[in-house]
Formats: C-alpha cells, sequence, structure tokens
C-alpha cells in the first residue's frame, strides 16, 4: 500500500507519532512518503527529552523512506535546509492522488 503523510506540526508528541507509524509501515513493507509543509519544515529542530523525534526521523531515514519538504515553507522561514529535497505543491499533489492513504499531522 502506498501511505502518504503530511506533517505541518512541530507539536513534538504528534510528530514524534507520525514518524513511529511512518517507520512501522516501512517495516511492515508498505511505500511512504511523507511531505513538510508550514511548520512541518522545522522538524530538525524540535526538541523533547520525551518525545525524540530526532531518532524516529533518523530511522525513516534508514529505513529509506521518501520524504520531501515545501520549498516556498522553507524560503518564508529563511532557513538552511538540507535533509530531504526541496520540493512543491505539485509534488504535495501527486503524494495526494497516488496514495491509497493519506494521513495529516
Amino acid at each position: 500500500m502506498k501511505i502518504g503523510i503530511i506533517i505541518s506540526n512541530t507539536d513534538p508528541e504528534l510528530v514524534w507519532n507520525a514518524l513511529r507509524f511512518a517507520n512501522t509501515a516501512l517495516l511492515d513493507e508498505h511505500q511512504v512518503e511523507i511531505f513538510l509543509l508550514g511548520q512541518g519544515v522545522e522538524i530538525e529542530s524540535i526538541r523533547s527529552e520525551e518525545f525524540n523525534v530526532q531518532e524516529q526521523l533518523n530511522k525513516y531515514n534508514e529505513l529509506k523512506g521518501h520524504l520531501l519538504a515545501c520549498g516556498t515553507c522553507i524560503s518564508s522561514r529563511q532557513m538552511k535546509f538540507d535533509i530531504c529535497p526541496i520540493s512543491t505543491m505539485k509534488d504535495m499533489l501527486r503524494i495526494v492522488t497516488e496514495s491509497d492513504k493519506l494521513l495529516t499531522f
């Protein structure tokens, strides 16, 4: 199954759970693609002692999960961004239309 996930939040518990779900799906041999939108592009700066987002993000990358980020959202924050390809709304549209299931966090 193709699973699309849109993360547009920086709440540590929410993002941690989104990534845990993505990793579980990858381990179960599903295709997973995550699109970072809005605040979601700040994923690398999320810090929490209770919810280790970075650990889950590293695991997602190790499992070869596909990650894209909104270029406009990155530019509006004047961020340096190199954890994944910078993408557009067309890429998000592709994820939405090609996914069997789509989740937003």
